[in-house]
C-alpha cells in the first residue's frame, strides 16, 4: 500500500482532516510558516552579515533575491517533516486555498526537497465529501499565486524596513511604516482633525405625544409659516452655524417655548395621510471583511479575535474558509439553507427561488464561496456542542447564510402631515406586513425578534380631516455632534470600500496600529495618539504618495493582476524600488530636508503652546515670562488619557500653570498635617501627600480611579485614596482581606498566608472607598479572570519548584500562556488543548530571557552613538551568488515577511 504524507498548518487541522481519509495517509502540521525573512541581525546567516542589504531581508542588486531562514522555533518542526517524508511515497501539499496558503506550500516544496511526486490538495470546507473530492482533484503549484504572495510581501518588507528607521531619526524610536498601515492611520488621524475642526450648533424644535381613537403617536415640528425648520444636516461643521445659502427657519429656545404654548391650545388637523409598501431584501453571505464587521458590532469582537476564532470554527469542520471576498454560495450550501428555512419557518419564509450574489469588491480574490456552515446540511447552532464566543460567531454565520435564501420582507412605510396654527408637524411609522428574513437575522442587531418589534413603529387609523388631541408638547434642544471615531468595524469597510490591502490582512493591521502607539481603543473605538499625528504630518508632506488611498488601492490591484499574470513581479519592484523616483532614492533625498525638531512638534489650532514628541510620550511646551522679566521655556507631560481632539486651551492652560507655579492644594490631611495635592503625570491625574524634598524623595501617590474627574475631586476623596489600601475584614478560612487601587484599577485581594493572594477587580458599580466585606467576599469567590475580564481557558498546574499557576487564556491578539507577571503567545498553530505545562514553561522563560536581553541592549544602546553603532554591524562578509530554482523566477530560498511595517 502507497504511503501518502499530507502537510497542514495546524495541528487542529490536522486532527480534523485524518478523521476523513483512508488508510495509508499520515498527516503531520508545519505550524504555519516554516520559513521568514530575517527577524533581528543574529538570525543573519555569517555568509551574509555585512551586506549592505543583509538587514532589509532582500538583495535588490540581485533581482530582489529575498534572504529566508528557518527560525529556531521552527528547526524541529522541518526536521520532523523531513523525516516523516522519509517513509512516503507521494507528498501532498494541503495549506489553506488562498496566496498564503500557496506560499507556504511553496516554501515547504523548497525546504523539503522531496524525491516523491508532489500534488497540491486544496478545499474549502473540511468535511468528508470536501476532503474525498480534494483528494480526487489535486493539482499543480499555482507559481502565479505564489509570485503575487512573494511580491507583496518584499514590497512590504521594502516599505517598512525602509521608512521605519527614518521615523526612528525624526520623530521617535521604535515606530513603524507599512504600506497599508500608514495609509490606515492617516484615515484615523484625518477623521481626529474633523473632530477638532468642528464647530457645534445649537438649535431647536418641537415633538408632540398626540392621541386619536385611544391610540397614541408622536409628531415632529417640520416647518413653520411655511418654511422648514433647521435640523442637524443643515449646520456647517467648520463654523456651527448654518450652511451658507441655507433658506431654513432656526429656532431660538424662547421661540420653541412660545410655539409650545401656542399649539397646545390649537387645533390639530390631519392634512395628509401617505402609506408607501417596500421590500427589503436580505444581504449577502458574510465575506471576511464583513465577518469582521458584523461581529465588531454584535458581538464586540475584535479583528483579531473574529479571525482567530473563525479559523478554529474551519479547521474544527464547523465553517468554510473564513479569508474570501466571494458572496457566492455552492448549489450543496443553497440547498442546506433552504432546508433549514423549510424545517424552522415553512414554506411560506422560502425565497420564490434560489437566490445568488454576485460579489461587487473591487479586487476579489482568495476562496471561491462565503463563508457559511460547512457541509451538505447545516448544524443548528444549540447542535454544534460549540459555547461562549465560539457559539456566537457560528450562529452569525448560520443565521446570515440562512437568511440569504428567505423571502424578502414587505413593509409599509407610513407618513402623516398634521397642521396646528401656522406649524406643519409629521408622524412616521413603520408597519411590517411579513417579516420574511427578518425572522432570522436584522443587521447589526443581535436579537431578531427584539429587533421587528423595534422596527415597527405604528400608527393609530387616521384619516385626512381627522382632529388628534395633544396629550403633550415639549421643546427639545439639540447640539450638533462631531464625526464619530472610527470603530474597528467602520474602519475594515473604509479600507475594502478604498481597495486598500486585502480582507484578511486587516486584523493584523489594525492589531499592529494597536500595539505601535498608533492608537487606542476606547469604548470600541480607535483614538489617535499624538505620535500618530506626527508620523502621519511627516508622511504626508514628504512621501504623500504612500499614504494617499488612490496610490495604495493602484498597488493592490497591481499586485492583483501579478497573481493572473497580467503583470510581471520583478519590472514592478524595480519600478517601486529603484530609479531616479524610487521609493530608495526618495528616502535618501528627503532624509536630510526633514528637519527632526518640526517633526516631532505638532502645531494645534488653538492652544497657547505646541505639543511636541519625547522619549517618554507627548508632552506641552511653551513660553512665558518670568517674575524676573526673562523668557521661559515651560515643558509639561500630558497624560495619556488625553487625545488630539480632547486638547484644548483651557486644558493646555492649566496642565502648563501646574508646571510652571506648583500645583494648589486640595487641602491638609489632618493626620499627618501634610498638604494634599492634585497634579497630572504622563499617566493621567493623581493626589499627592506633601512635597518631593530630601526627607520626603517619594511622597505618598495615588492615581484617580477610572471615571472620576479631577474638578469633582474632594479632599475626603483624595484622603480616601491616599490611605489604600484598606482594611474590609477577616476572610472565613483565614487571612485578611483589603481593598485597594493597582496598576490596573481598584482590586479586592485575600492576603492568605506565606505571600499567596488572590485578587479580584472591581466591577464599575463598585467604589474603591466604599466596598465592605460582603461585597469582596462575593467578588473573591468569581471565578479567577486574567488581564482584561478574561477566564482562563486551561489551567496547566504549578510547575515544580514554583508557586504560581500556568494558565491558557485567549486575548485580543490570539492565545497566550501566563504565569505570575510574564505572558507569551502560543506558536502559530498551537491550540489551547495542544500546550503541555513543559511546552508553556518554555515559552515563558523564552519570554522573560528576551525581556531581560532587551532592557540591557537599550540600557548599553544608549550610552553609544549612532555611528558607534552602524560601524558595529557593518562587519565584511563573502558574498554567495544566489541560486534559481526550476522556475527561474524566485529564487532558492524565499520570502516570508514584514516586521517595521507588518501588514
Amino acid at each position: 500500500m502507497a504511503n501518502t504524507l499530507v502537510i497542514v498548518e495546524s495541528p487542529t487541522k490536522a486532527r480534523t482532516i485524518r478523521g476523513f481519509l483512508p488508510k495509508g495517509y499520515r498527516v503531520e502540521a508545519s505550524m504555519g510558516h516554516v520559513r521568514d525573512l530575517p527577524n533581528n541581525a543574529s538570525e543573519i546567516p555569517a555568509a551574509q552579515k555585512g551586506q549592505k542589504w543583509a538587514n532589509l531581508g532582500v538583495n535588490t542588486e540581485a533581482d530582489f533575491e529575498p534572504l529566508y531562514v528557518v527560525p529556531k522555533d521552527k528547526k524541529k518542526v522541518v526536521r520532523e517533516l523531513k523525516d516523516a517524508l522519509k517513509g512516503a511515497d507521494q507528498l501532498l501539499l494541503a495549506t489553506d486555498e488562498d496566496r498564503e496558503g500557496e506560499s507556504i506550500s511553496w516554501h515547504l516544496l523548497q525546504l523539503l526537497a522531496p524525491k516523491v511526486p508532489v500534488k497540491r490538495m486544496v478545499f474549502h470546507e473540511i468535511t468528508k465529501e470536501a476532503i474525498s473530492r480534494a483528494l480526487d482533484e489535486t493539482r499543480e503549484l499555482d507559481m502565479e499565486l505564489v509570485h503575487a504572495q512573494e511580491t507583496r510581501r518584499i514590497l512590504d518588507r521594502l516599505v517598512g524596513y525602509t521608512l521605519s528607521p527614518l521615523l526612528w531619526k525624526k520623530v521617535a524610536w521604535g515606530l513603524s511604516a507599512g504600506r497599508v498601515q500608514s495609509v490606515a492611520v492617516r484615515l484615523l488621524v484625518q477623521r481626529e482633525r474633523a473632530r477638532r475642526a468642528f464647530r457645534s450648533g445649537s438649535y431647536w424644535d418641537l415633538k408632540a405625544r398626540l392621541e386619536q381613537a385611544g391610540g397614541g403617536f408622536d409628531a415632529k415640528l417640520t416647518h413653520l409659516a411655511g418654511q422648514r425648520i433647521a435640523t442637524g444636516n443643515d449646520f456647517d461643521e467648520s463654523t456651527g452655524g448654518l450652511k451658507q445659502g441655507s433658506s431654513v427657519r432656526l429656532l431660538s429656545e424662547q421661540e420653541a417655548r412660545t410655539l409650545v404654548e401656542t399649539v397646545r391650545s390649537s387645533p390639530w388637523l390631519v392634512e395628509a395621510v401617505e402609506e408607501k409598501p417596500t421590500v427589503r431584501k436580505p444581504v449577502p453571505p458574510f465575506t471576511t471583511s464583513t465577518l469582521q464587521q458584523e461581529a465588531n458590532r454584535k458581538l464586540r469582537l475584535s479583528a483579531r479575535e473574529t479571525m482567530r476564532c473563525a479559523q478554529g470554527l474551519y479547521e474544527r469542520g464547523f465553517i468554510t474558509y473564513m479569508r474570501t471576498d466571494s458572496v457566492h454560495l455552492s448549489d450543496q450550501a443553497i440547498s442546506a439553507a433552504r432546508s433549514c428555512v423549510e424545517t424552522r419557518y415553512g414554506k411560506d419564509y422560502l425565497s420564490k427561488a434560489p437566490r445568488q450574489f454576485s460579489t461587487k469588491s473591487r479586487n476579489a480574490q482568495e476562496a471561491h464561496e462565503a463563508i457559511r456552515p460547512s457541509g451538505e446540511s447545516f448544524r443548528a447552532p444549540a447542535e454544534t456542542g460549540l459555547d461562549g464566543r465560539d457559539l456566537a460567531l457560528y450562529e452569525l454565520i448560520w443565521k446570515r447564510t440562512v437568511a440569504s435564501q428567505m423571502a424578502e420582507a414587505r413593509l409599509t412605510m407610513l407618513a402623516v402631515d398634521l397642521t396646528v396654527a401656522d406649524a406643519r408637524f409629521r408622524a412616521s411609522g413603520k408597519r411590517i406586513d411579513f417579516a420574511g428574513f427578518f425572522r432570522a437575522y436584522v443587521e447589526g442587531s443581535d436579537d431578531p425578534d427584539a429587533a421587528l418589534e423595534g422596527q415597527e413603529v405604528l400608527l393609530p387609523d387616521l384619516k385626512t380631516g381627522d382632529s388628534p388631541t395633544p396629550k403633550e408638547v415639549e421643546a427639545l434642544g439639540h447640539q450638533t455632534q462631531p464625526p464619530a471615531r472610527y470603530s474597528e468595524a467602520s474602519l475594515v469597510k473604509m479600507l475594502e470600500k478604498e481597495g486598500i490591502g486585502r480582507p484578511s490582512t486587516y486584523a493584523s493591521i489594525i492589531g499592529t496600529i494597536v500595539d505601535r502607539g498608533y492608537a487606542s481603543l476606547q469604548n470600541n473605538s480607535l483614538t489617535p495618539s499624538f505620535t500618530a499625528f506626527a508620523v502621519t504630518a511627516l508622511l504626508e508632506e514628504h512621501f504623500p504618495d504612500l499614504v494617499d488611498t488612490s496610490f495604495t488601492a493602484r498597488m493592490e490591484s497591481t499586485l492583483d493582476e501579478i497573481s493572473t499574470g497580467k503583470v510581471q513581479w520583478l519590472p514592478y519592484l524595480e519600478g517601486f524600488y529603484k530609479g531616479e523616483e524610487g521609493l530608495e532614492s526618495l528616502v535618501q533625498k528627503r532624509e536630510g530636508d526633514i528637519d527632526a525638531g518640526a517633526s516631532r512638534t505638532i502645531d494645534l489650532e488653538g492652544l497657547p503652546c505646541v505639543v511636541r514628541i519625547g522619549r517618554f510620550g507627548a508632552y506641552l511646551e511653551a513660553k512665558r515670562v518670568a517674575d524676573d522679566g526673562e523668557e521661559e521655556l515651560i515643558k509639561a507631560t500630558l497624560p495619556q488619557e488625553i487625545t488630539p481632539a480632547d486638547l484644548d486651551a483651557e486644558r493646555a492652560e492649566l496642565i502648563l500653570k501646574q508646571k510652571a507655579d506648583g500645583p494648589e492644594a486640595l487641602g491638609e490631611d489632618p493626620e499627618t498635617g501634610d498638604l494634599v495635592y492634585l497634579l497630572f503625570g504622563q499617566y493621567g491625574p493623581y493626589v499627592q501627600r506633601g512635597q518631593v524634598s530630601d526627607e520626603n524623595p517619594k511622597p505618598k501617590r495615588a492615581s484617580l480611579p477610572k471615571g472620576v474627574k479631577p474638578e469633582d475631586l474632594s479632599l475626603e476623596d483624595a484622603l480616601g485614596l491616599l490611605r489604600l489600601p484598606r482594611l474590609l475584614g477577616e476572610h472565613p478560612d483565614g487571612g485578611r482581606i483589603q481593598a485597594g487601587l493597582g496598576r490596573f484599577g481598584p482590586y479586592v485581594v485575600w492576603d492568605k498566608s506565606k505571600g499567596e493572594k488572590d485578587y479580584r477587580s472591581l466591577k464599575a458599580e463598585d467604589d474603591v472607598l466604599m466596598v465592605g466585606l460582603s461585597r469582596a467576599l462575593e467578588l473573591l469567590a468569581m471565578p479567577k479572570r486574567g488581564r482584561g475580564g478574561r477566564t482562563a481557558l486551561r489551567d496547566l498546574g504549578v510547575p515544580e519548584g514554583s508557586e504560581e499557576t500556568v494558565q491558557v487564556f485567549d486575548g485580543p491578539y490570539g492565545l497566550y500562556v501566563k504565569q505570575g507577571k510574564v505572558n507569551a503567545s502560543l506558536p502559530e498553530g498551537k491550540g489551547a488543548d495542544d500546550i503541555t505545562l513543559t511546552e508553556a514553561m518554555e515559552l515563558l522563560a523564552a519570554k522573560a530571557s528576551s525581556k531581560k536581553t532587551s532592557k540591557r541592549s537599550t540600557k548599553s544602546s544608549t550610552t553609544k552613538s549612532t555611528t558607534g553603532r552602524k560601524a558595529a554591524a557593518a562587519k565584511p562578509a563573502a558574498k554567495k551568488p544566489p541560486a534559481t530554482t526550476k522556475t527561474g523566477r524566485l529564487r532558492a530560498s524565499a520570502v516570508r515577511v514584514i516586521k517595521p511595517g507588518d501588514t
